[in-house]
């Protein structure tokens, strides 16, 4: 039978936190950490899932719906069949080495390897439009089928992702844009280090599902389709402080994002520190998806000589990312690890963000 390997990568967003939902602007980048799936047809309508970094696999029939781990897998499969994709029975074996739980984007990465697996094997085109559709995919898939109220942003960065760069996504209207942002990280002695705080990141237990229904009654209230397209004069008037704070976040937000991609072209690194320091005191006061340790994962970074830091991600635990000069990684590594150890909290886990390469295809046999 035939066989595919594919591989995507996980991301870390460089700045742009709650914005893709909301018709905003953010600044992701792929990691190199990724996740591997080989897909091997079968002559029947099932699939069989198994994972390295899961103890139960699963199988079933392609119209079958799993929950768990497996669902990411069967979401894309049944996305591309509603498509009209003939999307074979098929085994697959998963292995992954982006970090689980972390606000990574461990999920979609599973879903554009399976995504980019499933069109090697069938003949679907992998240019640019056949990528973006894949990505659409894959965000229903999510959204839909696994029932995590996401926003486009990691499947999309996945799929259309360039080495060396972040990639610049504009989420207005119904067809995202995307411009590659060179990100001279090495030339200018910096680095980008993540802190993964070990405080498990879920996006299916309702809390970014709160944020994304009080950003729409946001903009109800504003009387906009796009939280975006609000007036921040007017948000500031709102009378519900809750309401204001959501709004004002994403506004402010989409402006930090719009500054971030001025500063590293002009390489303004200092700059863009500032800017990393302001999104992360947005989102614990204003958006509130901070929590305990990643303000003190920020906070240690800031103090052992990082440029800049913030929370990434979703929220409620997850990562942290720093603008870090290189001769000062191993002093913010082992600053962040100490202030966890006095805190008397999990030992954090750290790795270096290098912009990675979009998912693609490893072999076909």
């Amino acid at each position: 039978m035939p066989a595919v390997v594919a591989s995507a990568p996980g991301r870390v967003n460089l700045i742009g936190e709650h914005t893709d939902y909301n018709g905003g602007l953010c600044l992701p980048l792929a990691l190199p950490q990724r996740t591997t799936v080989r897909l091997e047809t079968r002559s029947d309508p099932r699939l069989r899932l198994r994972s390295r970094q899961e103890s139960d696999g699963w199988e079933g029939a392609v119209e079958d719906r799993p929950t768990g781990w497996a669902a990411y897998v069967a979401g894309v499969v049944a996305a591309l069949r509603a498509d009209g994709d003939d999307v074979p029975g098929f085994d697959a074996e998963i292995d992954s080495d982006v970090p689980l739980g972390a606000g990574l984007s461990s999920s979609a990465a599973l879903e554009c390897a399976t995504a980019v697996a499933v069109a090697a094997l069938i003949g679907l085109d992998l240019d640019d439009p056949g990528r973006r559709r894949l990505a659409a995919a894959c965000i229903r898939a999510e959204n839909d089928y696994v029932g995590a109220p996401t926003g486009g942003m990691d499947q999309t960065v996945a799929m259309l992702a360039r080495p060396g760069h972040a990639l610049l996504l504009d989420f207005a209207g119904d067809d995202v844009t995307q411009v590659p942002v060179p990100l001279p990280l090495e030339d200018a002695g910096l680095v980008l280090l993540v802190t993964d705080t070990r405080v498990s990141h879920t996006l299916t237990d309702g809390s970014y599902g709160d944020r994304r229904t009080e950003c729409r009654a946001a903009a109800a209230a504003l009387g906009v389709t796009e939280l975006s397209r609000a007036d921040l004069r007017r948000v500031e008037a709102m009378a519900d402080l809750v309401l204001r704070r959501r709004a004002r976040h994403v506004l402010t937000e989409n402006d930090r994002v719009r500054s971030a991609v001025a500063l590293i072209g002009a390489g303004d690194w200092t700059g863009l520190g500032r800017v990393l320091d302001a999104s992360h005191v947005s989102m614990r006061d204003d958006f509130e998806i901070s929590c305990r340790e990643l303000d003190l994962a920020v906070t240690a970074a800031r103090g052992a000589g990082a440029l800049g830091a913030r929370m990434t991600g979703g929220g409620f635990g997850g990562s942290a990312v720093a603008l870090v000069p290189a001769s000062a990684l191993d002093d913010v590594r082992r600053a962040v690890t100490a202030a966890f150890a006095e805190a008397g909290l999990a030992e954090p886990a750290h790795l270096v963000a290098t912009p990675g390469e979009a998912a693609r295809v490893e072999t076909v046999s």
